[in-house]
């Protein structure tokens, strides 16, 4: 995944566990994309605390999703969803049964995931 993908979504999921400042600053990095050097002159502290703080916030973040799982759930979710929709349309086409049970095991993959 694409770095500043990826933080989007640990940001997204996690972010609310970061203390007011830090999301501030690590907002203004991912979301904003403004420089360090802007936010240092902005907070009125170094480039280098600057890149220490937006390190810090990713290694917690990446933290609380290796504890958590939530943006892998999220995402096998998105894909598992994206298949029933395929399954359904083809079905739709088709009136195929097969795809309406491979469907229903997708969705059952979906509950199984929600449930861990």
């Amino acid at each position: 995944m694409e770095k500043i993908v990826q933080q989007g979504l640990l940001y997204d999921f996690y972010g609310e566990l970061l203390t007011e400042h830090q999301r501030h600053i690590y907002e203004d990095v991912v979301f904003n994309d403004l420089s360090l050097s802007e936010i240092a002159e902005e907070q009125g502290i170094s480039r280098q605390g600057v890149h220490d703080l937006v390190r810090r916030c990713d290694r917690l973040l990446k933290g609380y999703e290796d504890k958590l799982h939530l943006v892998e759930k999220f995402m096998m979710t998105k894909q598992l969803a994206g298949e029933i929709q395929s399954l359904l349309k083809d079905y739709q086409k088709t009136r195929d049964p097969l795809l309406l049970a491979r469907a229903g095991e997708a969705a059952e993959r979906i509950a199984q995931i929600e449930s861990r």
